[in-house]
């Protein structure tokens, strides 16, 4: 069930960020990747899915991170909501999107 949760968010991530699946769990450091994947971090770490669950459903489409990448996204986004209401919007209309 949890996976379900972690592909319903990747699936609206991607779109929001207008970047593929491959992009997305490629290695690449481009800043909008970057923070696409941040955001699925901290929409996991909203609905309570553990960290490791996270680093195995990411490790499971092919790009292998490790705990402190996740633990750093989390905090990263968490910043930046609190510092611009825009992403607390798109994060929020993210989670109501999500079924389950």
């Amino acid at each position: 069930m949890k996976e379900d949760v972690f592909n319903q968010y990747v699936e609206r991530v991607i779109d929001l960020f207008n970047i593929t699946k491959e992009e997305f769990f490629s290695k690449t450091k481009k800043r909008n990747i970057v923070d696409a994947r941040q955001l699925v971090y901290y929409l996991c770490s909203e609905r309570h899915i553990q960290i490791t669950y996270i680093q195995r459903y990411m490790i499971d489409n092919g790009l292998n991170v490790v705990h402190s990448v996740v633990i750093h996204g989390i905090k990263r986004m968490n910043k930046r909501i609190e510092e611009d209401k825009d992403y607390k919007t798109i994060a929020n209309e993210i989670d109501r999107a999500v079924f389950i």
